[in-house]
C-alpha cells in the first residue's frame, strides 16, 4: 500500500519539486518500474550528492537550491494510509503483461494451469467453454478462467486457427535466492516468452502436418513513376475500378514468406497488380503489413488481396537495416554475395520487414531458416487467382484451399507423407515451365509405374518415415525433444533403405545392361534414379543415427510417458474435485472421455507405492554418466544392505525406506505386530508419526544416505542434459543433410503418387515442347471422372486439337451437355502435365503454356459493389490485357449478364481481340449462335458442338461427344423441366419460343395456354 501512496505522490507532484525533495527510499518503490532499490530514489539537481550504504540511502541537495517561496497549502500529500489496495502479484505481473502486450490473449502459467484474467477472461472465457470465477483479492474481485497446462494446444488452436487471434504466451521461473530477495520475497517472475499469431506456428499439434504455415510480408516500393506501357497493359481490370491510379496499380512489390514450422524460406518481385494471384498460389495463414504504407498505397494493398483481408497483419519496426547481410543469423548458411545480387530491391525490403516481425514474436528464440529460395515469374505456369477457384485446383468452392473433395489436389494425391503432400501442393500451385525439370519426373513417374514390386518397396519404406522437415527444424530452435530423435532415427534408417533398394535398380543385371546400352530410354529414365540418389547424403545422418541408438533408452522414454500420464491425471483428478464441487450439469459434461481414461489410468498406476528411476539416456552415452550410474548402484546397494540391518535390528520384516514430500526420509514400518517389535528396540530415532498400524521415523544414517543418493541422482540428470544436448548440436550440423535427404524423399513420394494415380485411372505420360500445339486424344476431366465412377457412370471422353492450326475452338450446344467440363479438363491437363504427371487421355501432346485464364461460372460481389455482370466483365478484361500466344484461356458464356444485343457484341469483341491481338489457344463456350456466323473469316477459328438425342414419347438425351459444327437450339427448356419447373410454366415458355421462332410478327398478348385437367 505505501508503494502505491508513493507512486500517486509522484503522479501528482511537478516534476521541479520532486527533483528538490529530500525523501529517504528504500525498498521497492513505484511499481514495477523500479526493481532495484536505488531506482526509488528522486533524482537531484545537479550537483547534489547521492550516498549508498548497503539497503539505506539518501539524497542531499543544497538549501540555497530549495524553493524560495512556500508550498500552498492546496498541494497537499495524501496520505499512505489511504492508498488504494493492490492486487496479488501473480494478478499484478499478469496485468502488467496485459498492457505491455496488449493486442494479445495473454495465458499465464501459474503452477499446473495457465490462466485469463481480467477482460479477457469475460471475453474468451465462453468461446473457450471455460468457467470464468470470481478471484477475491484486496482490491476487488477479479474475472478469472483456466485449464491444465496439457490442453495448451487444444485452446491454441481455437485463439489462433479458430479466431485469428494473437497469444502471448506467459511463463513461469523459479526465482534463486538472490531473485526473491530483490523481488520482495517472489518465489516465481513470469516472463513472456513468446507471441503466436496464425503465421508463427512452431510444433504445435494442431497444424495440419499436410499443408504449409506460410507468413508472408509485402513491401511495396515508392517508386514515384509513371508506368510503361506494358505495365500498365497487365494491370487486372478489378484494380482500375475506383480512385486508385495507374501509377500505384503498377507499383512494384516485394513478396517474402517462410513457413516456421519447415524453416522454407522464399521471395519474389512483382506488381500490385498480379499481387491478388500471387497471394492466391502461395496460400499464407497471416499476412504482415508495415504500419507506415499512406493510407492509398494500403487501400491499394487490400483492394489486391480480396478474400485474404482477414489475414492482414500491422507490424511498426524501427531502424529496419533492408540488406541480406541481416539475414545471416536466422539463415543455416550465409547466402552467398554472387546470390545477393540477383535478389531485387523490394525482396530484399521484404524478406527484411518479415525477419524483423519473426524475430519481434519468438522473443529471442533462435531460428535456422533454409537460405532464401528466389521465384520467378516466368520460371512456373502462372494461375490466376479466378482460374485457381474456377478449376478448384487447390480446393473446391465449398470447402475452400483445403484440398478437399473434388479438388484436383484431392483427386491426384496418393502421397503417404505429411511433407510429400506439401511439397505436392506446391507443384500443382506452381507448374514447371522448365522442360527439364517436367521431363526429370515424367522419367521418374515412368520408372516406378513399370516397376511395380520396386514402387511398392518404396512406398513402404516412405510409410516408416517421419516428417523430417519440420522435425529438424524443432531442433534447430532449441525445442526437440527425445521423441523427435527418435523419429529422425527412424526416418534415417528408412532413408538407408530407400538408398540401397535405388542402387539396385540403378545397376542392372549384366543381361539387362546390355539391352538398356541399345536403349536410350532406357538409360534416361534410369538417369532419373541415379540424380535423386547422388542427391542423398547419408555419412552424417548414419553417424547422428548410431549415436542416437547409442544414446537413448526407448524403454525408458516409454516409461517417461507413462509417469507423463500419471501427471496429467493428477492435474484432471483436481478439476474433477472442482467441478464437483462448483461446477453445473454442463461443466461435468463437457471433462473428455481422454480426461476420464487418464483418471483410471491413475488408479492402475498407483498401486505401486515404490519409486522408481526413469532414465531416458543410455547408462553408456558418455563415460560420465556410466560412472555416475554405478555410483547410483553402490549408494542403492547401501541402501538395500541398510534396510536388512534396520529389519534385523527392529525385527520389523516390513520396514521400507522411503521419502515423502511432507517427511523427507524416514524409515516406515507397517503392521501392528512389526510397529510394536519396532518400538521396544531401541535404536537412534526420532518418531515422526505413529499409529496402531504403522510408525514412521527419521534414522540419521538413512538420512544421510538418502541425500547422497538425490544428490547422485542430480548429477545424472545433469549429465544426462548436457549429453541430450550434444545430441541437439549434431542435429544442428547434420541440418542441412537432414533437410536435402527429406526433400529427396519427397520427390519419390510424389513420384510413387503419380504412377499410382496413373495405372489405377490409365493415365498415359504427355509429350511437352516448346510449340503452341494442345493436341489431346480422348481426354478426360481427372475429377468429374471419379466421380461418375463412384456412381457406377461412365464418363465421354473428347479429343482437343488447338493450335496453330485452329487457335480458337467455338463451341456451342445445350445446357448440360458437357461444354463447361470440356473446357476445365483440358486446363487441368496442361496443369497435370506441367506439374509432372501422367494426364487422363489416350494421347497427349502439348506446348509450354505460360499462363491460364479462366472465366466460367457467375458470381457477384455485393461489398464491393460489382454486379455479375461487372465481376464478368472484370475476368474478361484480366485475360484481354495479359494472355500471350503462349497462354491456354477458357471463356464460357461471355455476355449472358446483359441484353441479348449486348452480350452478341461483348462476345464478339472478345473472339475478335483474342484472334487478332492475344492470338492464344483458346476454348469459347456460348449461346449466342450468331458468333458463328459472324465470325465466318475468321480462318483459325473452329466450331464445335455437343447435341441432344430425341427418344420416343419425348425422351431425350445430351450427346457429350462434340463434332464439328454449331448447334442453333440449347434445348433449355428440357434442362428446366428436369429441374422441375410446373408443367404450366414450360408450355407458356414454349408457345413463346415458338412464337420467336415464327416470327417477330406475331403477337403473343395475354395468349394461355392449354392445361391438360384431371
Amino acid at each position: 500500500m505505501r508503494n502505491v501512496a508513493l507512486y500517486t505522490i509522484r503522479q501528482h507532484l511537478p516534476s521541479r519539486w520532486l527533483s528538490r525533495c529530500s525523501y529517504r527510499c528504500s525498498g521497492r518503490l513505484f511499481g514495477s518500474a523500479f526493481d532495484r532499490p536505488e531506482s526509488c530514489l528522486l533524482p537531484g539537481p545537479p550537483g547534489s550528492q547521492i550516498q549508498h550504504r548497503g539497503a539505506k540511502s539518501r539524497a542531499t541537495v543544497q538549501l540555497d537550491e530549495l524553493p524560495s517561496s512556500p508550498i500552498e497549502p492546496c498541494i497537499g500529500l495524501p496520505e499512505v494510509e489511504n492508498a488504494g489496495p493492490a492486487y496479488p502479484t501473480v494478478v499484478q505481473q499478469a496485468l502488467n503483461n496485459m498492457r505491455k502486450y496488449e493486442k494479445c490473449v495473454l495465458l499465464t502459467r501459474v503452477g499446473s494451469f495457465y490462466e485469463l484474467y481480467f477482460d479477457q477472461a469475460d471475453k474468451y472465457g465462453p468461446l473457450l467453454n471455460l468457467k470464468v470465477a470470481q478471484k477475491k483479492t484486496a482490491a476487488g474481485p477479479v474475472p478469472m478462467a483456466g485449464f491444465p497446462f496439457y490442453q495448451l494446444d487444444r485452446f491454441l488452436k481455437i485463439l489462433v486457427q479458430d479466431l485469428n487471434q494473437f497469444v502471448a504466451i506467459s511463463e513461469e521461473f523459479a526465482n534463486n535466492a538472490s531473485g526473491t530477495v530483490k523481488s520482495g520475497g517472489l518465489l516465481f517472475e513470469r516472463k513472456v516468452t513468446r507471441t503466436i499469431s496464425p503465421g508463427t506456428l512452431i510444433d504445435e499439434k494442431f497444424m495440419d502436418p499436410y499443408e504449409n504455415n506460410f507468413l508472408l510480408a509485402l513491401q511495396p516500393i515508392d517508386s514515384g513513376q509513371s508506368p510503361d506501357a506494358s505495365t500498365e497493359k497487365t494491370i487486372p481490370a478489378e484494380l482500375t475500378k475506383g480512385s486508385i491510379s495507374p501509377t500505384l496499380i503498377s507499383r512494384r512489390v516485394g513478396l517474402a514468406w517462410l513457413d516456421l514450422s519447415t524453416g522454407d524460406f522464399f521471395t519474389q518481385a512483382t506488381t500490385l497488380g498480379t499481387l491478388g494471384s500471387a497471394v492466391a498460389r502461395i496460400g499464407a495463414r497471416e499476412i504482415v503489413l508495415s504500419n507506415g504504407l499512406d493510407d492509398g498505397l494500403k487501400q491499394g494493398i487490400l483492394t489486391a488481396l480480396e478474400q485474404q483481408r482477414d489475414l492482414v497483419t500491422y507490424h511498426t519496426t524501427l531502424h529496419l537495416e533492408a540488406s541480406m547481410t541481416s539475414w545471416t543469423p536466422m539463415l543455416e548458411a550465409e547466402v552467398p554475395i554472387k546470390t545477393q545480387a540477383t535478389f531485387s530491391g523490394e525482396e530484399v525490403a521484404a524478406g527484411s520487414f518479415l525477419l524483423a516481425y519473426v524475430r519481434d514474436r519468438l522473443q529471442g528464440l533462435g531460428i535456422r531458416l533454409q537460405p532464401p529460395v528466389r521465384r520467378q515469374e516466368k520460371e512456373t505456369m502462372s494461375i490466376d487467382k479466378n482460374s485457381m477457384g474456377a478449376l478448384e485446383v487447390l480446393g473446391t468452392s465449398k470447402d475452400g484451399l483445403g484440398g478437399g473433395k473434388g479438388s484436383l489436389l484431392h483427386t491426384v494425391r496418393r502421397t503417404v507423407t505429411k511433407s510429400g503432400t506439401r511439397l505436392l501442393r506446391d507443384w500443382i500451385a506452381s507448374p514447371s515451365m522448365s522442360l527439364t525439370v517436367i521431363n526429370a519426373r515424367l522419367d521418374l513417374v515412368s520408372q516406378l509405374l513399370n516397376r511395380r514390386s520396386f514402387r511398392e518397396d518404396i512406398t513402404d519404406m516412405l510409410r516408416r518415415t517421419y516428417d523430417s522437415q519440420r522435425l529438424v527444424q524443432k531442433f534447430s530452435m532449441g525445442r526437440g525433444d527425445a521423441d523427435d530423435l527418435v523419429s529422425l532415427l527412424r526416418t534415417i534408417e528408412a532413408t538407408n533403405g530407400i538408398a540401397n533398394t535405388l542402387k539396385k535398380h540403378i545397376t542392372p543385371p549384366p543381361a539387362q545392361s546390355l539391352l538398356d546400352n541399345n536403349n536410350n530410354n532406357n538409360q534416361q529414365l534410369r538417369h532419373s534414379l541415379q540424380t535423386l540418389s547422388a542427391r542423398l547424403s547419408l555419412d552424417g545422418p548414419n553417424r547422428l543415427a548410431s549415436l542416437i541408438t547409442a544414446s537413448i533408452d526407448e524403454d525408458g522414454l516409454m516409461e517417461s510417458h507413462r509417469i507423463q500420464e500419471t501427471e496429467d491425471a493428477d492435474i484432471v483428478s483436481m478439476a474433477q474435485e472442482v467441478l464437483q464441487k462448483e461446477g453445473s450439469a454442463e461443466d461435468h459434461a463437457a471433462m473428455s472421455r481422454v480426461s476420464r481414461s487418464k483418471i483410471k489410468q491413475k488408479v492402475n498406476i498407483e498401486q505401486d507405492p515404490e519409486e522408481k528411476d526413469n532414465w531416458i539416456l543410455r547408462r553408456s552415452a558418455s563415460p560420465v554418466l556410466e560412472a555416475l550410474h554405478n555410483a547410483l548402484d553402490d549408494l542403492h546397494g547401501d541402501k538395500t544392505t541398510l534396510t536388512l540391518r534396520l529389519r534385523e535390528d527392529l525385527n520389523a520384516q516390513s520396514l521400507t525406506l522411503r521419502w515423502t514430500p511432507g517427511m523427507g526420509y524416514i524409515c516406515h514400518v507397517r503392521g501392528a505386530k512389526d510397529v510394536s517389535a519396532s518400538l521396544k528396540t531401541s535404536v537412534a530415532a526420532r518418531d515422526v508419526k505413529t499409529t496402531k498400524s504403522t510408525r514412521s521415523f527419521h534414522h540419521a544414517e538413512w538420512s544421510g544416505l538418502g541425500s547422497r543418493i538425490d544428490q547422485a541422482k542430480q548429477r545424472i540428470r545433469a549429465e544426462e542434459q548436457r549429453v541430450f544436448q550434444q545430441l541437439r548440436e549434431q542435429v544442428v550440423l547434420n541440418l542441412v543433410r537432414l533437410r536435402r535427404n527429406a526433400t529427396v524423399l519427397d520427390e519419390l513420394d510424389i513420384g510413387c503418387s503419380f504412377a499410382i494415380l496413373a495405372e489405377e485411372q490409365k493415365f498415359v505420360r504427355p509429350v511437352l515442347n516448346l510449340g503452341l500445339d494442345h493436341r489431346i486424344v480422348g481426354g478426360r476431366h481427372p475429377t468429374v471422372t471419379m466421380g461418375l465412377e463412384e456412381q457406377g457412370r461412365a464418363f465421354v471422353s473428347n479429343d482437343c486439337l488447338i493450335g496453330e492450326k485452329e487457335r480458337i475452338w467455338l463451341i456451342t450446344g445445350p445446357n448440360m451437355a458437357g461444354k463447361s467440363t470440356f473446357l476445365r479438363q483440358n486446363a487441368l491437363i496442361s496443369i497435370l502435365a506441367q506439374v509432372g504427371s501422367f494426364v487422363p487421355a489416350e494421347h497427349a501432346e502439348i506446348g509450354l503454356v505460360d499462363q491460364i485464364f479462366t472465366r466460367v461460372g457467375s458470381a457477384d460481389n455485393l461489398f464491393r459493389d460489382q454486379s455479375t455482370f461487372m465481376v464478368e466483365m472484370m475476368e474478361t478484361s484480366t485475360i484481354l490485357n495479359q494472355a500471350t500466344p503462349q497462354s491456354f484461356v477458357i471463356m464460357d458464356e461471355i455476355g449472358r449478364g446483359t441484353t441479348p444485343e449486348d452480350g452478341i457484341a461483348v462476345g464478339y469483341a472478345c473472339l475478335h481481340h483474342l484472334y487478332h491481338k492475344n492470338r492464344c489457344r483458346t476454348l469459347f463456350a456460348t449461346h449466342f449462335h450468331s458468333l458463328a456466323d459472324m465470325t465466318n473469316d475468321f480462318k483459325h477459328l473452329a466450331c464445335y458442338c455437343t447435341d441432344v438425342a430425341e427418344g420416343p414419347g419425348g425422351s431425350f438425351s445430351f450427346v457429350h461427344r462434340l463434332r464439328k459444327g454449331v448447334n442453333r437450339s440449347s434445348h433449355a427448356l428440357k434442362v428446366a423441366r428436369l429441374a422441375g419447373l410446373p408443367e404450366s410454366a414450360i408450355e407458356t415458355a414454349q408457345m413463346v419460343l415458338d412464337s420467336f421462332n415464327a416470327g417477330p410478327s406475331v403477337p403473343i398478348g395475354d395468349a394461355q395456354p392449354q392445361i391438360a385437367k384431371g
